[in-house]
């Protein structure tokens, strides 16, 4: 581009008459263009995806991932025994931001918990409800863009499930820490997409290859999926402090005799059977060079695996 480009030229011409300025139908007609780029969603393999910024999420979008995010939802309270975090933020947080909020279901239960907190839910997509508690608002942007939210003006930032997201967690770590309150918390909670088993049932099945499959076509997209093993290292790198790690087991499926395990393996079990293709039909297709229908049988196969009983597996947290 020539140095003379960088300056951008006033038309003076312009006068409160021209079309670029006008009240009315000119105005509605550039919302309306503003509201259709990120509305007009775009569609590929039967799954609906976010238009704004559109290809640089993996999931979709559409009533089905929706219900699956707030089914998984669910399976995090049961694990953290109904709490909605676990970091120690007190009773009167005052300005709480949740990126990637999804649904917002982590941001409306949150809100509702701590009315005096304005909270600000971030995501790609509004499909976020209209009918939220008055201390909460969705807006849409792109948390691994740089962030225009005040510096220090936060006491707690939440992320879950930004698997795929991010290709650098290095500057997502700077936008955070420069945007929390001294003494701000951070709390990122995310699943490992690799199944085990502790008793070697795995070896040989379809659900085995998932994970090393997961991981190779989320590398070539860009943004890794094994984060839930790396966030320790990468936050102590960015220099966070007091960091605690805790990691738990979710079964996939009702295996396990303990009852509260069992009961997160059934509902993992219905979220694996329900997700899996909006999980991977993007990335298997683009990156991974397969066909819609070679993602078909292989959910396919999975979800055999999954009602093998003789099948113990299980995802950390």
């Amino acid at each position: 581009m020539a140095a003379t480009d960088a300056h951008i030229r006033v038309d003076e011409s312009l006068d409160d008459n021209d079309s670029a300025y006008g009240d009315g139908g000119d105005q509605q007609s550039e919302t309306s263009t503003l509201c259709s780029a990120i509305t007009n969603y775009t569609y590929e393999n039967g799954r609906r995806y976010h238009a704004y910024r559109s290809g640089t999420y993996w999931g979709p979008n559409d009533e089905p991932a929706q219900d699956n995010l707030d089914l998984f939802h669910h399976i995090f309270t049961l694990t953290l025994g109904g709490k909605l975090f676990l970091a120690p933020i007190g009773k009167d947080p005052q300005r709480v931001l949740d990126i990637g909020t999804g649904t917002g279901i982590w941001a409306i239960d949150f809100a509702d918990h701590f009315p005096s907190a304005a909270v600000i839910g971030t995501d790609l997509s509004p499909i976020q409800p209209c009918d939220v508690p008055p201390n909460l608002e969705f807006q849409i942007d792109d948390f691994c863009q740089p962030w225009t939210f005040t510096k220090e003006s936060f006491d707690f930032i939440y992320a879950r499930s930004i698997y795929g997201c991010v290709a650098d967690y290095a500057t997502l770590y700077s936008e955070v820490i420069s945007s929390l309150k001294p003494g701000g918390w951070f709390e990122q909670t995310e699943i490992s997409v690799v199944p085990r088993s502790e008793d070697g049932s795995l070896k040989g099945t379809s659900m085995e290859l998932w994970g090393p499959l997961a991981v190779d076509a989320a590398e070539k997209f860009g943004k890794t999926f094994r984060i839930a093993d790396m966030t320790k290292e990468l936050m102590e790198a960015a220099g966070f402090v007091n960091i605690t790690y805790r990691t738990f087991k979710w079964p996939i499926g009702p295996w396990p005799q303990d009852q509260r395990l069992k009961e997160i393996g059934a509902y993992n079990r219905l979220a694996w059977e329900d997700g899996m293709n909006g999980w991977v039909v993007f990335l298997f297709t683009r990156y991974l060079g397969w066909s819609p229908e070679e993602v078909q049988i292989y959910c396919a196969k999975v979800r055999k695996d999954l009602r093998d009983k003789a099948i113990h597996a299980y995802q950390d947290m």
